[in-house]
């Protein structure tokens, strides 16, 4: 059986669910008036780190992903701050979108990292190719993940599914050094959050 390093070293694109995993799971609602059928704002928040990890990530080489059940004004503008390749809202059945990115990509399951938290998201860590339980994860995530992050969602389990995959690749420390670097365009241009769609 694979290591969970193993397992890492082979990874070339990793997906993440968003609910509890980029965010701690709250979502907020702001009603748009005071009508009693008004619609709501739905907003979240996202932790400064994991939207460096991600730029460290591409800057290691690896492709990046979102599929999230829900619909959200502010995960499509989340992800475009980050420049997220692979961006599907709207996922009752994560498979759909899982295969369609992989085809897109033009990898195979066993090259795809995935990150989630909650039973939605058991179908994809049951086939990619390292399984990634946030810290707050139920129980049932948990037990099929080859790598269960320090840190729950919200609060740095993407950076550190991110990390460990970079240090089993052996290029955390070149990403780091890169993403410092005054000279490095990718790294200037990497989440330059506008808040904008």
């Amino acid at each position: 059986m694979s290591s969970a390093q193993d397992r890492a070293r082979n990874i070339k694109l990793i997906v993440f669910d968003v609910d509890g995993v980029l965010t701690d799971g709250q979502i907020y609602v702001l009603p748009e008036s005071s009508a009693p059928d008004a619609h709501g704002i739905e907003f979240k928040g996202f932790t400064a780190h994991d939207g460096l990890g991600i730029s460290l990530a591409r800057i290691g080489g690896l492709r990046i992903g979102l599929v999230t059940k829900r619909n959200s004004r502010t995960v499509a503008i989340r992800a475009k701050d980050l420049k997220i390749e692979f961006v599907y809202q709207g996922q009752s059945h994560k498979m759909a979108a899982i295969e369609e990115i992989v085809a897109k990509a033009g990898i195979t399951l066993d090259q795809l990292a995935y990150v989630g938290d909650d039973i939605v998201d058991l179908p994809v860590l049951r086939v990619c190719g390292f399984a990634v339980a946030t810290a707050n994860a139920r129980a049932q995530v948990k037990a099929i993940a080859h790598y269960i992050t320090p840190n729950p969602g919200g609060q740095g389990a993407g950076r550190d599914a991110i990390d460990f995959i970079l240090t089993a690749q052996g290029s955390l420390e070149q990403a780091i050094e890169a993403y410092l670097d005054a000279d490095n365009p990718a790294a200037a241009a990497a989440d330059v959050g506008q808040g904008f769609m």
